[in-house]
């Protein structure tokens, strides 16, 4: 089934959290410039956003994409985190669908270009890289990174409204109507497991395709494995609590307002999908 081009706006927006990635920025561009050639028959635009850099990271990208009318780049004094980067970028983003990548290049960002086609295809509202479904892949990634996400995705799999078999991917597409209305407030890398849980709660559709994760060839993680742990677990109580708060609020309410939105519903349908 061809894509579907009828959405008035065909621009797609790219953005990509960038951190102390000076040494990287040579092969995103190589690697990016995949991503132009799959679409040529779209326009796309790149917002980078330099969450904070300490290193030469800034005018890197300066140097590499400064030039080019179809990249932007965003600056944070500080580091502030991957989630408030891609807030940053959302906001600064004019597509009618955006996607989210890692610089490290640990998806292949050609692979956006599935993502895409699984919105139309399906009609869904987000799609996320799944390297932990059943036909996805992971290759060289350390043991410890897939202990905690293949640990996290299974423990949201149990309080979140929705049945995934990955939560922790940022590799992802969205339309543009799902960052207008999902209030996201995490900054770090529980963010990712965020937008699903409050995009689910809102009844916006999300379907999974199966993809390999790579190791990161360079440069080190950001990741702060203990902090990453303690935002996931405070992230899994909230949406537990707010669960219960909420059956019972509808429990409630139901006989009294016919149009009241039926979460434990959303979330059978959503298995059902997954």
């Amino acid at each position: 089934m061809p894509v579907n081009y009828s959405e008035p706006n065909d621009l797609i927006s790219v953005v990509v959290p960038v951190y102390n990635e000076e040494a990287g920025i040579a092969q995103l561009q190589e690697r990016l410039e995949s991503v132009r050639e799959k679409w040529q028959e779209r326009r796309v635009e790149f917002v980078f956003v330099n969450d904070g850099s300490a290193d030469n990271t800034q005018q890197a990208l300066e140097n590499t994409f400064g030039q080019n009318p179809d990249c932007r780049i965003v600056k944070h004094t500080v580091n502030r985190g991957i989630g408030a980067a891609f807030r940053t970028g959302f906001s600064n983003s004019h597509g009618a669908i955006i996607c989210t990548i890692d610089a490290d290049c640990s998806y292949g960002p050609e692979n956006l270009y599935s993502l895409v086609r699984a919105l139309d295809e399906q009609g869904a509202d987000i799609a996320v890289a799944s390297p932990y479904h059943p036909q996805g892949r992971v290759e060289g990634v350390p043991r410890w990174r897939l202990v905690l996400s293949k640990g996290c995705s299974m423990f949201y799999r149990m309080v979140a409204p929705v049945r995934l078999y990955t939560y922790t991917s940022v590799f992802r597409a969205y339309r543009k109507q799902v960052v207008e209305a999902v209030d996201l407030r995490e900054n770090g890398f529980v963010s990712a497991a965020e937008v699903l849980i409050r995009a689910a709660e809102q009844g916006f559709r999300i379907t999974e395709v199966p993809m390999t994760l790579h190791a990161r060839k360079i440069g080190q993680t950001k990741m702060k494995i203990l902090r990453t742990i303690r935002e996931h677990l405070k992230l899994m109580a909230k949406n537990v609590v707010g669960a219960g708060n909420h059956q019972a609020s509808e429990t409630k309410s139901s006989t009294g307002n016919p149009n009241a939105v039926n979460t434990k519903l959303i979330a059978e349908a959503q298995k059902g999908r997954s």
